[in-house]
């Protein structure tokens, strides 16, 4: 079943009714979501109107995007030390290697 995505005013809207007094099935039956996802809206949405709902998801995009720039660059970091603790360790052997034989 595809996942549906609801816009800030959309969950701020229902935030409201389900805050206004209407029975919490009725609005699932009404938007086709489940009774977890409007609790967990509530969680996490709770008191919060569609500009601070846009503001929170804005930051956590910009959080993912910065620690998936971390992550990409600890992978650069990891292997350049890879790389230069292989080269110095072979500079020493060719170098003793070709002085002495």
């Amino acid at each position: 079943m595809k996942k549906q995505r609801f816009s800030e005013t959309q969950i701020a809207s229902i935030l409201k009714q389900y805050e206004g007094g209407r029975e919490p099935m009725e609005l699932c039956r009404e938007y086709g979501i489940s009774k977890a996802t409007l609790y967990n809206w509530r969680k996490k949405y709770a008191g919060m109107d569609s500009s601070h709902i846009k503001e929170l998801k804005a930051l956590q995009d910009e959080n993912r995007r910065l620690k998936q720039m971390y992550a990409e660059l600890m992978l650069d970091h990891q292997l350049a030390k890879h790389i230069i603790e292989k080269s110095c360790n072979a500079l020493p052997k060719a170098r003793i290697g070709g002085m002495y034989h």
